[in-house]
């Protein structure tokens, strides 16, 4: 079962692995990739589903969105973790104090007690949130307006177009403006009045934090249902993966988990050295049912090399959760004579080599080229981060169709539409099949957000079927990579919602 699935980047790793997966999605662009792949998806709220109307899934996977934990240096990012971690404890608090109840029952109805009460404050606040934007809405649109009046008397008043937009560019700070004309100065006034009102709706909405709280905790509360509820049996397997600025969440989740019987691990993973031909950081929870948290998960092993740009020896510590790309060597990782020697990260100009022959196409030729970041670099947005054919890619972003491809060490564009990336490339940087049916709107979004499937391959493999020797490792993993590149769309379905629980195969019913 994968919550928040996306396009299907970790399910089309687990198809190759020879899992059949059900994932939930809201996003209509990403069910209609899903649709195309074949990929069997309830389209709809996380929130709108629970553990219970599932009981046949036996792995549960997931990226909940975590935007908010992510905004650097900004109040509400801090304050949106520092809520999810205090929901967690007093989930972690309700579970341990209930662990050796002897009415499972009792126990049980003591755990949801806690769940609901974090439900209805989160609800509460949701509803709030809802009526405060409404308002903020409202208030901008009386701005604008008073904007436009304000435009008019000015230009009333004689001054030009140009003059009237310069006074009103002045108007981030309306107090320091004055004007003799009585009817002017009112507008201001009003102006600077709604300023004031904006501001205090915006700390109100801030100390109110993000409506996507409660789906960080979603994945949390379905493990703890299938575990605690009388007549469910437990996930045998949890993998979780986001942002690095969420490991902090996954520990707190492992601590859970720990308390209902599994072992655990959290781990950094970086793209690349598990062949994915871009620099990017991901936070991997992952859990096995059986032990505890004496007896942890072993890590995954990397297969190929780090990247590193520069001459920096620097493996990042666990506290750096928020460099999302980083020039990393191998360091930390040393050969110690017992495991392969890894092999050498993938360059992009190497992926798209490799996907060509499978793509239909879609996949072109290049020469040497340099990909130009739509991003800034050193906090300079005019510095635009580069890469060159023979490196990984910077990471894949939900803006990959605005980087521009040059001729390698020039400023000058590709001809012939070889200087953007298209769908089919964008998604084979990301590691989906170059013939991944990509459809929806916002298709680079999509490529942006989802987990690349080659990682998810790596992750996959080592949870799901832990008892295989070096070799064996070895071969998996070699036949699910020529798999992944190779894998074509066999059928199209349609995205299910509450209507198709019945009868589908994980609901028994």
């Amino acid at each position: 079962m994968d919550l928040f699935a996306g396009p299907g980047g970790l399910d089309v790793a687990a198809h190759v692995l020879g899992h059949e997966v059900t994932g939930i999605e809201w996003d209509a662009g990403a069910c209609a990739t899903r649709a195309k792949a074949g990929m069997d998806t309830f389209q709809g709220d996380v929130r709108r589903y629970r553990a219970a109307f599932f009981p046949h899934a036996q792995v549960l996977t997931g990226g909940p969105p975590c935007q908010t934990f992510t905004v650097a240096g900004h109040g509400a990012g801090r304050r949106a973790l520092d809520d999810v971690l205090r929901y967690i404890d007093r989930l972690h608090t309700a579970v341990h104090n209930t662990a050796d109840h002897p009415d499972r029952l009792t126990a049980w109805t003591q755990v949801f007690r806690t769940w609901r009460q974090i439900h209805e404050e989160l609800r509460r606040k949701e509803v709030e949130a809802k009526a405060l934007k409404a308002e903020k809405r409202a208030v901008e649109q009386s701005r604008t307006e008073m904007r436009k009046a304000m435009r008019k008397r000015l230009e009333e008043l004689g001054n030009s177009t140009d003059e009237a937009k310069r006074i009103l560019k002045e108007l981030k700070a309306p107090q320091t403006l004055e004007f003799p004309d009585a009817e002017l100065t009112g507008l201001l006034k009003e102006f600077g009045d709604l300023d004031g009102v904006l501001e205090k709706l915006k700390v109100k909405l801030e100390e109110l934090g993000d409506e996507r709280t409660g789906l960080v905790l979603q994945p949390l509360w379905w493990i703890i249902e299938r575990s605690r509820r009388p007549g469910a049996a437990a996930y045998e397997a949890v993998i979780l993966e986001q942002v690095p600025a969420v490991m902090r969440v996954w520990e707190e989740y492992a601590a859970v988990l720990d308390t209902l019987g599994y072992r655990t691990a959290t781990q950094f993973l970086h793209t690349e050295a598990f062949g994915v031909p871009q620099t990017r950081r991901r936070a991997v929870l992952m859990a096995r049912l059986g032990g505890s948290g004496r007896d942890p998960l072993p890590q995954v092993e990397e297969t190929h090399e780090l990247y590193h740009r520069r001459a920096s020896r620097t493996r990042p510590s666990k506290a750096d959760h928020h460099a999302d790309t980083l020039p990393l060597d191998n360091a930390g990782n040393e050969n110690d004579g017992t495991r392969r020697k890894p092999e050498k990260w993938i360059s992009m100009e190497t992926a798209l080599k490799n996907a060509q022959l499978f793509s239909g196409g879609q996949v072109r030729l290049r020469p040497p080229f340099t990909v130009v970041s739509n991003y800034g670099t050193g906090g300079v947005p005019e510095a635009r981060g580069r890469r060159d054919h023979d490196a990984p890619s910077a990471t894949i972003t939900g803006k990959v169709s605005r980087n521009r491809v040059v001729h390698q060490g020039t400023d000058t564009d590709l001809d012939d539409e070889l200087d953007r990336f298209n769908n089919a490339e964008a998604g084979v940087l990301q590691t989906f099949p170059a013939a991944y049916p990509w459809d929806g709107n916002d298709v680079s979004q999509q490529i942006g957000n989802a987990v690349p499937p080659r990682l998810a391959l790596h992750v996959l493999r080592h949870v799901l079927e832990p008892d295989l020797d070096e070799n064996e490792v070895t071969e998996r993993l070699k036949r699910g990579v020529e798999d992944l590149v190779a894998w074509q769309p066999t059928r199209t379905v349609k995205p299910l919602d509450h209507r198709g629980l019945k009868g589908h195969p994980l609901t028994g019913r």
